[in-house]
């Protein structure tokens, strides 16, 4: 029984370094992002926390000092009974509603702990602004009362408002210092507004970490994306070599087949044999400087190896070395000199001459080519046009892109020539010509040493 073959699956799949050098960068602006989240929801919390305490503090305070100031006006008789008769005729208990709890004499004697249930209600409002319900007051008076000291607490309204209950002790006339309280007074505040403005510096602070949270990764993208751009770009010119060389050095290598295949059939003479393949190492040797070159320019590692040359003799010995095939190239060279690299401008015009044998005519028809060299004042242009079907509409607009010059071609002698062009300050356009193919115009500078252009 033969198994099946298991192709591995797509996460299986090795990551390309390009895609490597992404993922870093997405993890970067992520760390980046929940780094300042952390640091930002931390003093979020903070302030809203402390925005909280803060109102209840202010709150409590108020409440004390009217609690306090009530509690000066509580008397007792004779018998050490509360009497609250100067409390209600001068400040009243509507609102804010006093309550008045007293200790009963047993509960205080026996019980350490005196529960809500044991005190005594010696007054409490009949018409407050805020109806509290009693076990409320009397669970807040307790908490005053067995911890000995002032107490607050949150509570609701009978109709469910939210309140804030203030509860303060109190001992009898000539108490001594270890005396049990004998009550407590417990005043109600509404906390509505309070609380409202609470709720809102909480969304305000939610929404202002939110904002910068987001500031903070698109901060983040960008940070990491400067950071892991010049590894991008060196991946890139890597690609774009090995590209170069294998467009370069694919037609040579052809060549090379061919003429041992000959040379073994013994069909044609061994001396011409080597003498053609020696030209062909040699030209193919040429073509691995040039890369190479243009690799260092593209990195910045080198500069144009400039020097004066007769453009219209580098042309004419370019269209010389060009296969024929049945093909015809014409030539018209006006004198012309410019300061340039000879290397990259012979590679800038054998791709534009081989990309019009290639493309520029029907099929089985033989290729009509016309190569124009022409001094045009501050630049030299050398012009190169067919007769071919013309340039496809739906390339034309990446005409110079790298893999994408057409259904038959790489794009790369494009590609390769104008970047020549550009970097010798010069441009390289192309358009329709005065016979229907397509028309390639390389322009250079004359007279001005280029500037290197990565």
């Amino acid at each position: 029984m033969t198994g099946a073959v298991r192709l591995p699956s797509r996460r299986s799949r090795p990551l390309t370094p390009t895609a490597r050098v992404r993922r870093l960068r997405r993890r970067i602006t992520l760390l980046f992002a929940l780094t300042s989240a952390g640091g930002l929801v931390a003093m979020a919390a903070w302030a809203v926390r402390g925005d909280d305490v803060r109102w209840r503090d202010q709150l409590d305070r108020t409440m004390s000092a009217d609690t306090n100031w009530a509690l000066g006006l509580l008397e007792t008789d004779a018998d050490g009974r509360l009497d609250a008769g100067v409390l209600l005729d001068t400040a009243g208990t509507a609102c804010p509603p006093l309550h008045l709890l007293s200790v009963p004499p047993d509960a205080a004697r026996h019980a350490r702990r005196i529960a809500p249930a044991d005190l005594v209600v010696e007054h409490a409002p009949r018409e407050p602004c805020l109806t509290v319900g009693g076990a409320t007051v009397r669970r807040a008076a307790a908490a005053a009362v067995n911890a000995d000291e002032e107490r607050s607490l949150d509570g609701r309204t009978t109709t469910g408002e939210p309140v804030r209950l203030f509860a303060l002790p109190f001992y009898p006339p000539e108490a001594e210092e270890d005396a049990r309280p004998q009550g407590a007074l417990v005043t109600v505040a509404d906390t509505a507004a309070q609380q409202a403005d609470h709720r809102r510096l909480a969304r305000r602070v939610t929404g202002g970490c939110a904002l910068l949270v987001c500031l903070s990764a698109l901060v983040g993208h960008l940070l990491s994306g400067r950071a892991v751009r010049p590894a991008l770009e060196a991946l890139d010119r890597q690609e774009s070599f090995l590209a170069d060389a294998a467009h370069d050095l694919r037609t040579p290598a052809a060549s090379l087949r061919t003429l041992a295949e000959t040379a073994l059939r013994g069909d044609t003479d061994s001396t011409d044999v080597h003498r053609r393949t020696l030209r062909l190492a040699e030209g193919m040797g040429s073509l691995v400087d040039g890369l190479l070159t243009r690799a260092r320019l593209m990195s910045g590692t080198a500069v144009l190896a400039v020097e004066p040359l007769r453009l219209d003799q580098l042309v004419e010995a370019v269209v010389e070395d060009a296969p024929a095939d049945g093909h015809r190239v014409t030539v018209e060279a006006r004198e012309a000199v410019v300061v340039a690299d000879p290397d990259l401008v012979r590679r800038a015009v054998a791709n534009l001459v081989g990309n019009a044998l290639v493309h520029g005519h029907a099929p089985g028809a033989p290729a009509e080519v016309e190569v124009t060299v022409a001094a045009d004042g501050p630049s030299t242009t050398v012009t190169v046009e067919d007769a071919g079907p013309g340039l496809p509409p739906e390339v034309a607009g990446a005409l110079f892109d790298r893999f994408r010059s057409g259904s038959r071609s790489t794009g790369l002698g494009l590609s390769i020539a104008s970047w020549v062009a550009h970097a010798h300050g010069g441009s390289l356009t192309a358009g329709p010509g005065r016979r229907g193919g397509a028309r390639f115009v390389l322009r250079l500078p004359s007279g001005e040493r280029p500037t290197a252009a990565g």
